[in-house]
């Protein structure tokens, strides 16, 4: 692709490996596609206005039809919406069907139905699976069960890995990182097709029924944006509108937090919180209409058949106790520690997999999957689907909740051993396993992290009470009443960890209260999500979908606002291909396009007296003089023109300047401009040339011009000084500059620390292997 770098020459400097790869990335000027759309909307109405005058004899009718058309372009938005959500709302019950049915044939099947899990085949039976005849293991044997199990998980994941590598290598991975970049202006192209599409909606629940420590909340959300990218590819309205395209995946990633978690208004939250710093009232409506829909859909859908629109949905009715503060504050610093811990490291295992495995996707997949069964496949909480994990882990202990006598006093000790386990281990598994070739979130497994956690801390809690009930602490709980709620400190800990990792707070608090209704219990949750952002804060903890995108070279500009202490002309690039205004040929005008990739050219007056006069892309110059080429005969000395003379003004409108040919005319009126424009004696490009681009003083402190990109989002800024053009900046300049001089945020990985410490290990593992068997080999021979 061409270099993302409107209109300059390199400074023939390296650049760093990941710094490069932002030329593989096409930006969308957001200014200019306002314009087009400003335009598109002058035209039509003029049209209309036109019709209606042409017809004065018909004029009511004529009206109540424009009227009727006006309505119905308003309306087309909504429906679309409408229809996105739906069919969002759809796709996810399929997938959690689909994902608790695989997940359940590792354990047995079902002798009424081979098509049902566990739950619907002893729908009948409450408490005790055991009781239930129609679900049959696949063997009373433990050993046969364990073979069984790893067998299924490393099938799963292989098909998934397989698919994924051979069909659609963008369905790896969670998503959340590039759909944050796409809606930022960066196009990714079939990023949001229709193959990754579907091969991610099928892959996710093999994913997940593998047993793989990773989840489907964050995929979901890029299955959402690739449903609500190809339904409103279908419609004329969308399709050409980067700004209207935009809202629909704003209005997507919304829809997919909200049918993963069954919290719209969470999902809207998270779309302003994590997705977007461009965020209008208009787009937050639409999001919340698409959540809305989608949300309504699921629970029409009912995959649970249990009412809840996610498995583990709960409800608390009893109060929490001052004192308990202590340990929901033990809970943040978890959450908080967890965080850092697990994107520091996963940075670094991504950075080694990306050095050594990238040949092995499938091979690895298939690894982790196995290594996974074998080792958690012992422990009662590893063993089952995470959220089956958290739905048991949340609920109150007289509500059916005595999962493998988890809420017996004599079995305390050895259930708050096997949730420490299983929160150790899941760690490590997640560390490892969240990056890999297949779809992969790390919502879930961050939350069932949390939920093994906080159930451990408040059985000890309940502990501690019931063996010092008259302490002073304990004063104010009544003797009759359960003082003491663990799965409360689970329903907790799953806020902190998920907190601590994606490093967002708000949309948290809104999730979880969603999930619990509990009004009681919204104070708890902001305390721990404070400290735990205090933690995270004080560590230099960055949320691990932007860790990612700095991993993956993605060229984005964080949210946050840093103080730079200069000017925009220590960024600027000063050696510019310029072109101008009079005086150039179609052959020089050939040669520069051959001779260079830049996305567009400032026009200036002439090459000695540097005036800035305007900007025109790069698209639009070959698109013109291709379009000529079919009117008239040119030369290779036929002159240029970018500016309008006098005989010019007559016969356009503004609707018809700063167009551009692919998306904001029509090719009739397109031909009809050029053919206005354009004669064998000169060619004239004015119609297409951008008279008003976006300038800056070089005086400018650099954050100014930073948070013009962030808010308007032009491809390029142009350094103008005293109307003499003297550089332009674009956001890989930016990009390169906070690397160089260190502005970049403080990242948690470093590759080279993780790789040095890996191949000491194994150096240290092979010279221990040669000693030992050189000892065995000497006392073989005595």
């Amino acid at each position: 692709m061409a270099n993302s770098s409107s209109g300059m020459q390199g400074n023939g400097y390296n650049e760093p490996e990941h710094i490069k790869r932002y030329a593989d990335f096409t930006t969308i000027d957001w200014v200019q596609d306002s314009i087009i759309e400003r335009n598109r909307r002058i035209r039509k109405s003029r049209t209309r206005y036109h019709t209606h005058r042409g017809h004065d004899g018909r004029g009511m009718l004529i009206w109540i039809w424009a009227q009727f058309k006006k309505l119905a372009d308003a309306g087309q938005s909504w429906f679309i919406v409408s229809l996105v959500g739906a069919c969002i709302g759809v796709n996810a019950a399929l997938i959690s069907i689909v994902t608790e049915w695989l997940s359940d044939i590792k354990m047995g099947y079902c002798a009424d139905g081979w098509w049902l899990n566990q739950q619907f085949c002893c729908w009948e039976i409450e408490g005790d699976d055991a009781l239930c005849d129609s679900w049959h293991p696949w063997s009373n044997v433990t050993a046969a069960r364990w073979t069984i199990y790893i067998i299924f998980a490393s099938a799963f994941s292989f098909i998934a890995a397989h698919l994924v590598k051979s069909l659609a290598k963008y369905a790896a991975g969670s998503g959340i990182s590039e759909v944050k970049c796409i809606l930022a202006g960066f196009v990714m192209k079939d990023f949001l097709g229709f193959s990754t599409w579907i091969i991610k909606s099928i892959t996710l629940p093999l994913v997940i029924a593998s047993g793989l420590s990773v989840g489907k909340e964050g995929p979901s959300v890029h299955v959402a944006c690739c449903t609500g990218y190809v339904m409103a590819r279908l419609f004329r309205q969308f399709s050409r509108s980067q700004g209207k395209m935009r809202e629909i995946l704003t209005a997507s990633s919304a829809a997919g937090v909200a049918v993963a978690f069954g919290a719209p208004i969470g999902g809207v939250l998270f779309s302003i919180e994590e997705m977007t710093s461009n965020f209008s009232i208009k787009t937050m409506w639409r999001s919340f209409f698409c959540a809305l829909v989608a949300t309504v859909t699921l629970s029409a859908m009912n995959p649970y058949r249990s009412g809840k629109l996610v498995l583990f949905q709960v409800t608390y009715d009893r109060d929490w106790h001052f004192f308990e503060i202590l340990f929901f504050i033990i809970l943040g610093i978890f959450g908080g520690l967890y965080g850092a811990f697990v994107v520091k490291f996963n940075m670094q295992w991504s950075a080694f997999r990306r050095k050594h495995l990238s040949n092995y996707p499938v091979v690895e997949a298939v690894t982790l999957a196995t290594l996974t069964a074998v080792v958690g496949y012992w422990n009662r909480f590893l063993r089952i689907d995470m959220t089956e994990s958290m739905a048991i882990l949340f609920r109150e202990c007289d509500s059916g909740g005595d999962y493998d006598h988890l809420c017996q006093t004599s079995f305390q000790w050895t259930m708050a051993t096997s949730l420490f386990v299983a929160t150790v281990i899941r760690i490590g598994f997640v560390v490892i396993s969240y990056g890999c070739k297949v779809p992969a979130g790390i919502f879930v497994p961050s939350m069932a992290i949390g939920a093994t956690f906080g159930r451990m801390i408040g059985i000890m809690v309940k502990a501690l009470y019931l063996a010092f009930p008259k302490s002073g602490m304990f004063a104010v709980c009544q003797p009759d009443v359960q003082c003491i709620t663990p799965g409360t400190y689970a329903f907790l800990g799953a806020a902190a960890a998920l907190s601590g990792v994606m490093r967002i707070t708000v949309t948290v608090v809104v999730i979880m209260f969603e999930l619990t209704g509990a009004l009681t219990y919204i104070l708890p949750t902001m305390i721990v999500l404070l400290v735990t952002k205090a933690v995270g804060d004080f560590l230099g903890t960055t949320g691990i979908a932007d860790e990612a995108i700095r991993l993956n070279g993605y060229p984005y500009l964080d949210k946050d606002d840093h103080a730079y202490n200069v000017a925009v002309s220590s960024v600027m690039k000063t050696n510019l291909y310029t072109v101008s205004a009079t005086g150039m040929t179609i052959h020089q005008i050939e040669e520069l396009l051959k001779a260079t990739q830049v996305k567009g050219f400032p026009i200036v007056s002439s090459g000695s007296n540097p005036i800035l006069v305007g900007f025109i892309d790069r698209i639009d110059l070959r698109h013109v003089i291709d379009k000529v080429r079919l009117i008239h005969d040119l030369t290779l000395d036929t002159p240029c023109s970018f500016v309008r003379d006098s005989e010019d003004q007559e016969g356009f409108e503004f609707a018809d300047i700063v167009t551009d040919p692919g998306m904001g005319l029509d090719e009739d009126t397109l031909m009809e401009i050029i053919e206005n424009t354009a004669t064998q004696s000169v060619v004239k490009f004015w119609p297409w040339v951008n008279q008003t681009p976006l300038t800056v003083s070089p005086e400018l402190p650099l954050e100014i011009v930073v948070q013009l990109f962030k808010r308007m989002g032009p491809r390029v800024v142009l350094i103008e000084d005293h109307g003499a053009l003297v550089g332009l900046v674009t956001v890989k300049d930016v990009l390169h500059f906070t690397l160089a001089e260190g502005h970049e945020p403080r990242s948690a990985w470093n590759p080279k620390d993780f790789e040095g410490f890996v191949e000491e290990a194994w150096t240290w593992i092979t010279n221990f292997m040669t000693s030992l068997t050189s000892r065995a080999r000497r006392l073989i021979r005595r």
